[in-house]
């Protein structure tokens, strides 16, 4: 699976261990930075990363800032993205079972490297459930989302 990366400065160490267990994963990572700890505009890295998921370039994105919310409110506003802001494994599970939540928000100065990596493996190992009511709960918000965000050109 291709998956876009993105962080700012308090994402920086968490992402590299993300992107490494992706990687050994077989995953292909697209690291849209930052790449160090100096500070930083989220917007600039998650937007071209969301972006990139939007146009079909990546599958699922996986982004980390402070808290998590900052890129969550970034991604969303990209046609065709569902990002989730997940704290714990329940919460990354029920994300992508209920909802097919394609990128996962984390806050790494919430949560430690041990938490994160059960967060990520829980959401990257689960998938959307198909009975017919979630199937129908996430056909709604699918239609929500193409009749009210711009598609990006």
């Amino acid at each position: 699976m291709r998956i876009a990366m993105a962080n700012d400065h308090a994402g920086t160490q968490l992402k590299r261990e993300i992107k490494s267990w992706l990687e050994e994963q077989g995953h292909e990572v697209v690291d849209f930075g930052t790449h160090d700890e100096e500070s930083c505009d989220l917007s600039d890295f998650v937007y071209p990363a969301s972006k990139a998921i939007s146009v079909g370039k990546c599958e699922r994105g996986i982004f980390v800032d402070g808290v998590g919310y900052g890129s969550a409110m970034i991604a969303n506003k990209f046609r065709g993205i569902f990002a989730c802001v997940c704290q714990d494994p329940v919460c990354a599970e029920l994300a992508r079972q209920h909802n097919d939540a394609n990128v996962l928000c984390l806050g790494g100065k919430l949560i430690g490297p041990v938490l994160a990596m059960a967060i990520v493996k829980t959401w990257m190992s689960t998938d959307a459930l198909t009975a017919e009511k979630y199937v129908r709960r996430r056909d709604k918000v699918s239609v929500i989302d193409a009749e009210r965000t711009m598609p990006v050109e």
